[in-house]
This record gives C-alpha cells, sequence and structure tokens, in this order.
C-alpha cells in the first residue's frame, strides 16, 4: 500500500472514531464526517473501511428516522463485511437494521437480528456493543409486557456497559429501568435511577441521551402528579430531539405530552399534540407511538363528548394495533422459546467446561498447594529456629559496656535481621499470592506511625549521606482505621527500595489528602528520589515476582527481588494500585491511593509493667537446647519460673505432674509434634486442661492447620517478638 493511501486510511478512521463520538451532540456533524470518510474510502478502493462507513452512516440515518436510507446503507455494507467474512462488521450492520424493524412495524425481525448481534458481541467480548444490543432488547420485551425479560436485558446492559466503561451507554439502560418501575408503582425507585441517568448524561455532555432521560423524569413526575415540571421536561425533551433530528425521540414525547394534557383536562393541548406525534409516527411508519396516539385522541373525543370521533380513532387504534402485535405475536412466542433453548444449551455447555477446567485445576492446585505447604513448613522452621536464637541472644546481651563488643553485636544484628527479613518476604509473598491475606483494621495515630517508619530507615539513609524527608499534608486526619502492619511493609519496601537506588540527592515521603467522601479520606502517598531511575521499558517489569531489574541492579544492592511483589499485593488488598514515572539518571516517583476510615482519639498505650507475671510458672516445650536457653533466659527476666520438655511425649508427661500458668508449644518435635501434644493435654483428666497454650514456632504454616486451632490460645513465631509474647501472656 502506498503512503498516501496509508495516511488517507489513518485518516478515514479518525474521521470515522470523531464521527460515532459526536453523534451523542451533533448529529448532522456525525453524518457529515461519515460521508466524507466514505468518499475518501471509495477514493482508495478499500472495501473494509467503505463497510465501516456504510454501517456507521446507517446507524446515524436510522437514529434521524430516515429509515430507507439507513437500510440502503445497511445492505451495502452488508455486502461488503460478507466479502470481506467480518463477523464484527455484519453484527454491527444487523443492529441498525433491528433497530429500523423495532421502531417501525416488525417486532420479530428486529427480535431475531438483536439475537444474532449478541452472539457475535459475546463472542468477541465486545462489551461496548453488548449493551446497547441488549439495551434494544429490552425494550421489544417490554413493548410485549414481558417485564421480566425486560429488566434482565435492561441489568445486562448496566453491566456490559460497565466493563466497557461507558457511562452513556449505563444511564441509557436506566431511562427504561425507571419506565419499569413505574408500571410496578415504585416511584421512589424510578426516580432514583433516572435521576442518576440525568447526572450521567449531564456529565458526558450527551446531550440526545439527555433528552430521554428528561423524557423518562418527565414521567416519573406525571406518576408523582407533579404535572408543571413533568410538562417542562416534556417540551425540554422535544426542543433537543426536533434539534438533533430524533425522529423517535420526537414521537415519544409528543404521545407522552399528549396524555399528560389529557390528566391536565387540557383536552385542546392534548388533541394538537397528540396529532404531531400522529404525524411524526405516520410519516416515519413508528408503530411504537402510532396506535398509542390513535387510542389518546379516542380519549379526548370522547371526553369532547364526540363519540363519532372518539369511535373513529379507537377503531384506528385497534386494527392498527392489531396488524402489529397479532401477526408477531406466535413469531415472538417461537423465538422465545428458540432463545430459551438456545441459553439452555449455551450454559449446559459452557457449565460442562466449566466442570471439567474446575477438576482439573483442582487436582493440580491441591498438589502444588501440598508440596509448597511441605517446603514451606520446613524451610521456615528450620531457617527460622538458628535466626530464634540469633536475635534474641544479641537482643539479651545489648547493654555489654565494651564498645568493640557492641559494635559487634549490632553488625549481627543487622546481618541476622536482614537475613530474617528476606525469609519474611518470601513467605509473606506466597501468603498474599495465595489469598490467605486479610486487613486487620484499628484506631491508629497516623502521624506518630509515619514518623516511626520514617525513623526505622533514617539510619539507612543517613549512612549514604541522604536526608530523609516526611511530609504530611495539613489536611491529613490524625486517626485512622488501618492495618499499621501491611501499610509500613508497603512504605518500608518503597523508601528501602528508594535509598537503596539513590546515592546522591534525597528521599521524600509525601502524604496529601486528595479526597473525602463521608468518614473516608483518600490519602495519596508519594515516595521520590533523586537515584539511578528506572528505563520506561523495564517498568513493567517492576512488580513482578523475584524480579531484579539487572540494568539497575548491583551485587551490593541484592535483596530477594520480592519487595515490588508484594508492595503489588498489598497495594490490591487495600484496592490501590501503585504507580510509577521514573526518568533515568534522575530519579523515581511511585504513587498510591488508598481510602481510609477516619478514627476516634487513640489513647496512648502505657508503658508495660514488666513485673506483672513475676512468681508465674511456664513450661516450656522445645527440643532446641541453643533456642531453650534463650527462652528462659528471656521468661527469667520478667520473674517466670520455667519448665523445660525437650520433646513432645515428655511436654505431655511434665502436664500431668504439676498445673502451670502458661504451656508454650513447640511444632515440630522429636517423639510427638506440638499439635498432637496439645490434643492430648486438652484431654480430660489432665491438671492443665484449661490452662493457656501458647504455639510458638518458627513454622509460619502452623496456623493454617485449622483442625487444630481449638487447641491453642494463640499461635506466636520464631524470631520471638518480645513484646507480642508479653502481651499474650499478660492477657491470657
Amino acid at each position: 500500500m502506498s503512503q498516501p493511501a496509508v495516511e488517507n486510511r489513518y485518516r478515514v478512521i479518525a474521521l470515522l472514531d470523531d464521527a460515532y463520538a459526536t453523534r451523542v451532540n451533533n448529529l448532522n456533524r456525525s453524518i457529515a464526517l461519515a460521508q466524507e470518510a466514505l468518499t475518501t474510502s471509495r477514493d482508495i478502493d478499500d472495501k473494509e473501511l467503505q463497510g465501516k462507513c456504510l454501517s456507521q452512516l446507517s446507524l446515524f440515518n436510522m437514529i434521524k428516522g430516515e429509515y430507507e436510507l439507513s437500510i440502503s446503507m445497511a445492505e451495502e455494507a452488508l455486502e461488503y463485511f460478507k466479502e470481506l467474512n467480518d463477523e464484527k462488521g455484519i453484527a454491527d450492520v444487523k443492529y441498525n437494521i433491528a433497530g429500523i424493524y423495532y421502531k417501525t412495524d416488525n417486532f420479530h425481525l428486529g427480535l431475531v437480528n438483536l439475537i444474532d448481534c449478541l452472539t457475535t458481541y459475546r463472542k468477541y467480548k465486545d462489551h461496548h456493543n453488548e449493551a446497547r444490543v441488549q439495551k434494544s432488547l429490552g425494550t421489544i420485551y417490554e413493548y410485549f409486557g414481558d417485564l421480566k425479560n425486560a429488566i434482565k436485558s435492561y441489568e445486562a446492559a448496566i453491566d456490559a456497559a460497565r466493563k466497557a466503561g461507558d457511562t452513556n451507554l449505563e444511564s441509557n439502560a436506566y431511562n427504561p429501568l425507571s419506565g419499569i418501575y413505574l408500571k410496578q408503582n415504585k416511584i421512589k425507585e424510578a426516580q432514583e435511577v433516572i435521576d442518576r441517568a440525568i447526572l450521567m448524561k449531564e456529565d458526558t455532555k450527551d446531550i440526545r441521551g439527555l433528552a430521554f432521560a428528561l423524557y423518562g423524569r418527565a414521567k416519573v413526575f406525571t406518576a408523582a402528579g407533579e404535572f408543571n415540571s413533568a410538562e417542562q421536561d416534556f417540551i425540554k425533551a422535544l426542543e433537543i430531539h426536533n434539534e438533533m433530528g430524533e425522529k423517535l425521540g420526537t414521537a415519544m414525547a409528543y404521545r407522552k405530552l399528549g396524555a399528560l394534557y389529557i390528566q391536565m383536562g387540557e383536552l385542546a393541548k392534548a388533541k394538537t399534540t397528540l396529532l404531531k406525534a400522529l404525524d411524526v409516527s405516520n410519516e416515519y411508519n413508528i408503530a411504537m407511538t402510532m396506535f398509542e396516539a390513535n387510542y389518546h385522541l379516542s380519549q379526548v373525543y370522547a371526553l369532547e363528548n364526540n363519540p363519532a370521533e372518539a369511535l373513529k380513532y379507537l377503531e384506528q387504534y385497534i386494527k392498527q394495533k392489531e396488524a402489529v402485535i397479532n401477526a408477531q405475536t406466535l413469531q415472538v412466542i417461537e423465538n422465545y422459546e428458540f432463545i430459551a433453548r438456545m441459553e439452555s444449551i449455551e450454559k449446559e455447555t459452557q457449565l460442562q467446561k466449566e466442570r471439567a477446567e474446575i477438576i482439573e485445576k483442582k487436582n493440580l492446585a491441591e498438589q502444588s498447594s501440598r508440596v509448597r505447604q511441605e517446603f514451606l513448613s520446613t524451610m521456615s522452621h528450620e531457617i527460622r529456629t538458628p535466626l530464634n536464637a540469633v536475635i534474641t541472644i544479641s537482643s539479651l546481651l545489648k547493654g555489654s559496656p565494651d564498645d568493640e563488643e557492641k559494635q559487634l553485636l549490632s553488625s549481627l544484628r543487622f546481618a541476622a535481621s536482614n537475613l530474617l527479613r528476606i525469609i519474611n518476604d518470601i513467605l509473606d509473598f506466597t501468603k498474599l499470592d495465595s489469598g490467605k491475606a486479610s486487613l486487620e483494621l484499628r484506631a491508629v495515630n497516623f502521624p506518630l506511625l509515619l514518623e516511626n517508619i520514617r525513623n526505622t530507615y533514617d539510619g539507612l539513609a543517613r549512612e549514604k549521606g541522604l536526608p530523609l524527608s516526611l511530609n504530611i499534608g495539613a489536611t491529613v486526619s490524625k486517626f485512622y482505621e488501618l492495618d499499621e502492619t501491611k501499610l509500613s511493609q508497603i512504605l518500608g519496601n518503597l523508601i528501602s527500595n528508594a535509598i537503596k537506588f539513590t546515592e546522591a540527592g534525597s528521599v521524600e515521603v509525601n502524604v496529601d489528602k486528595i479526597g473525602e467522601k463521608g468518614a473516608f479520606d483518600k490519602l495519596r502517598f508519594r515516595i521520590i528520589d533523586t537515584g539511578v531511575g528506572i528505563p520506561q521499558h523495564l517498568i513493567g517489569e517492576l512488580f513482578n515476582s523475584f524480579s531484579q531489574l539487572q540494568s539497575i541492579t548491583t551485587r551490593k544492592q541484592g535483596g530477594s527481588g520480592l519487595g515490588l511483589a508484594i508492595v503489588k499485593k498489598l497495594a490490591q488488598l487495600h484496592e490501590s494500585t501503585v504507580t510509577v514515572n521514573s526518568l533515568e539518571g534522575q530519579g523515581s516517583v511511585f504513587n498510591f491511593d488508598i481510602n481510609m476510615k477516619k478514627a476516634a482519639v487513640v489513647l496512648e498505650t502505657p508503658e508495660r509493667d514488666l513485673t506483672r507475671l513475676k512468681d508465674m510458672t511456664v513450661l516450656l516445650a522445645e527440643d532446641n537446647m541453643v533456642n531453650a536457653m534463650v527462652a528462659v533466659k528471656l521468661l527469667s527476666n520478667w520473674g517466670i519460673t520455667t519448665d523445660h520438655a525437650k520433646n513432645g511425649l515428655e511436654v505431655v508427661e511434665m502436664a500431668k505432674q504439676k498445673v502451670y500458668d502458661f504451656i508454650l508449644m513447640d511444632i515440630h518435635m522429636p517423639e510427638m509434634n506440638g499439635y498432637d501434644a496439645t490434643k492430648s493435654i486438652r484431654q480430660d483428666g489432665n491438671p492443665n486442661k484449661e490452662t493457656p497454650v501458647f504455639a510458638l514456632t518458627a513454622d509460619i504454616t502452623a496456623d493454617q492447620q485449622e483442625q487444630y486451632h481449638g487447641y491453642f490460645d494463640r499461635f506466636l513465631k520464631k524470631p520471638i517478638e518480645r513484646d507480642n509474647l508479653y502481651d499474650a501472656l499478660v492477657k491470657s
């Protein structure tokens, strides 16, 4: 294809896009643009584009009521699309033809064509056009009094429109849905739905659609007895329809306005208005309003005590209705049965396919889950057990007076904590990836939490000579309900990454309120650095599991490659998404927004009274002697006397001899594991049957054994978190 032909092709596509977008407020301009596109596509002899142009022109002329021209263009377009075997193109044309059929006098053919369209659009997951078809199907069902299928179609239209992200299409379905609520005498529901539609139309500047929404609201006002408001809306809708050349809307509005005038007792206005409705309906063969206008005119003449004219219009009403309805009723009913059969077969086929897929996935998932569970259980226990000793011992020895020893202990704690962080990254990601994580919300002093997070990473920043600043917007509240652990993980990963990849400059953490709705504030978090930056083509890889971008990673930066993958999962848990803006050599900005519920004032937690556990007794089950020594030392600092059992059988025997205040139970032990040992202690006759038992384990999967949950008061993890252990014992 030559360069001019390529350029003209792009020009045609642009003209068609513009024409379709403009249809909502300037139909004549849409027709002019599509006509220009058709001329150009004929010049370059592009059949596909000619078909698209003709299909659009058919749609626009169908909307204007130029039905013969619309059909002519549709048939020509259909020839092109059939030659090209373009299923989507054929469906688009059939939609236009269906619109003409059901708006005039052939509901059956309208229904058949719409069902064909729906099958194609579903096949290609074209939610935009699926919404249009479902709305039209609802109109036909409603006209035949099948409100159940009408509601089903309108709701399906709303669902498809939301999937397509098209507010206009969504609001289009609200209009007739409001009308059905009126038929069910649900005036309040009808009002809510139509008000929503009007707001959407005003927001999207869909002038043509606004006219139909005003028409819908006028019907609600009529039902509520607010006749003056109803009249104003009908007249405004008529003005827009006349300006836009919308014939169906014009006929509908005239007919309803005429009916309103009958209710208001203004028979002269009613007669004039209904005759206009009849003129438009007859000229454009709009059966949907034609016989209804005749019926209302018969009412007017009856009220004027003119039985001859009343009878004439009543006979016209009966004749026209029978001609349209009776001739098609059997065909429509047959088509309903066809639709039902088609849907039943389609559902059964899909269900069988889904069953097979589910069984296969279930088997694979169960096998994979077992392998992963066993691996995680073993790995976490084997690695975290010695880490427990290293971290706890270094913590207990932190009071050493020797400066050199202090430095060595500090290095030891840092190395152990860094190793623990990498292990926890892997374990956290696995839990998030399996969907087993959830938010645990509680009221938190938000600025204090942010300051603590900043302080945690300030030393790391200062080691590199970087200022780490925290800026909290003036409108951010002091107290929110949040999961401080998970929010700390998100910010911690992003801040440590920013420091890691920044050699000079600064790192900033900014938190601002960008919105408010009821009790919720929308907060935006921004982590800004002046680091090496990220190449644009690599940004998409950042949040992948185990991803470390080689172009920006050095050996000294290290890590598990899971930090940002965890950030992504945690953000999704908060119904948020992390976005990245970055320039190589200049730095990066990571953003995410979270809706947080404002909380009442959080009372400050008093300092722990470390004498509250004095003179209490603990039975400790621990097969690792180093960890046992560490635990005994820690517990003795709180004044607790400890008896030590080296395996599961031993702890069961010792529990029979003496009543303890608490039992700390390891899970992985020789002779008998902690699950079975605890189950045995909980049996009748054991003096420690009611004694609080805490699982103290390096296996992070231990709490997932649901069949044992009733035996333990709480699951605590190794390395021992001293505050958590202390609080658990005090509160038991």
